[in-house]
């Protein structure tokens, strides 16, 4: 049995004119079922290349990505749109919530293409917005749009959840807050969930720390004991 992710020599190579960008050169490693795993480093290291391979948006040059022992990085157009609707839920920095659509809608807006959703009252009152879910987003605050855009991705039950500097836009209480929730969907569903940031004082709380830098993985650290996220500061 392989583990739950593996990267093999994952190469990209983005084409700008006549010049070619190496933002990926050769990426190994393995993510186990059920890990919250850290992807930290620097702006431009690779890390948000190696998400959106991850979560089918976009293509490798070379290499293989197989995920529970499928390789999804041979996947044409419609196979990789069945397996971003089925199996991966997405966090963007940027909440991307339907401005016309209240908070309740926009979570159950993902639960429409899902195979086995979750309940949508359950996971709106798990993220704290029980009393603003009939409200739209312009009501909300950013920390609120955030907890929308999270119960979106979990109320698709995904087995993937890629979230991308998740509290880059956040205050620092909002952030924690965020943050606490997405350990605790991983200890408590078994979700395996990845958290690109550029903020290494959250590499504590990961069961596994991937640092990359300069499209190569830097150092790949387990911690046996991660550290609960509101006893970390930064």
């Amino acid at each position: 049995m392989g583990s739950y992710i593996e990267f093999k020599n994952v190469k990209k190579v983005y084409n700008m004119g006549e010049v070619e960008i190496e933002a990926l050169a050769g990426v190994n490693f393995s993510i186990e079922k059920g890990e919250l795993v850290i992807i930290a480093g620097a702006s431009g290291a690779g890390k948000t290349t190696i998400l959106n391979i991850l979560g089918g948006m976009d293509n490798l040059s070379s290499g293989e990505i197989l995920v529970d022992e499928k390789v999804i990085s041979k996947r044409n157009t419609t196979e990789l749109i069945t397996y971003r609707r089925h199996g991966v839920g997405f966090v963007f920095q940027f909440y991307n919530l339907v401005p016309n659509l209240t908070a309740k809608e926009n979570v159950e807006l993902a639960t429409q293409i899902s195979e086995n959703p979750l309940n949508i009252d359950e996971i709106i009152n798990a993220v704290g917005l029980e009393d603003r879910k009939n409200n739209f987003p312009a009501q909300l605050s950013g920390g609120e749009q955030q907890r929308v855009a999270i119960a979106r991705a979990l109320a698709k039950n995904p087995k993937l959840l890629l979230c991308d500097e998740p509290t880059g836009a956040l205050d620092y209480k909002t952030g924690k807050s965020i943050l606490k929730l997405l350990q605790n969907t991983c200890k408590e569903t078994g979700m395996t969930v990845i958290i690109i940031t550029h903020n290494l004082a959250l590499a504590a709380i990961g069961d596994k720390v991937i640092k990359v830098k300069s499209g190569k993985v830097d150092s790949i650290v387990i911690n046996d004991k991660p550290v609960d996220v509101e006893k970390v500061e930064w």
